[in-house]
């Protein structure tokens, strides 16, 4: 599969994600979350930049939903719960986000 980007072809997996993350751009991003029927939102923003900084900078570790409430929660400075992350990204705050966020497909089970 593939996403045409700006007059470029951008290879995907057979599940909408990156094959390369360095193809990723917040223009890129954009196009995917509109192609999902989503509008990013700062605290959309917010996510999307958790999960990249938490892949990139930390050993490629795909946060799941649980630690993403609690990491929002505090960047936000208030307590949430998946349902505020699931109302950002329906399909999965964890998968979905990843995904926008031009990160590999998680393949963890639980845990981290």
């Amino acid at each position: 599969m593939a996403i045409t980007f700006e007059g470029k072809e951008i290879e995907t997996t057979p599940t909408g994600y990156l094959v390369d993350i360095n193809d990723w751009s917040e223009g890129l991003a954009t196009q995917i979350a509109n192609e999902e029927g989503l509008e990013l939102t700062e605290k959309h923003w917010d996510l999307i930049n958790f999960l990249r900084d938490q892949f990139i900078n930390n050993g490629g570790k795909n946060p799941n939903t649980r630690a993403l409430i609690k990491e929002m929660g505090s960047i936000w400075g208030k307590k949430i719960g998946s349902k505020d992350l699931y109302n950002l990204f329906p399909k999965d705050p964890s998968k979905q986000g990843g995904r926008i966020a031009g990160l590999p497909e998680s393949k963890r089970k639980g845990g981290y």
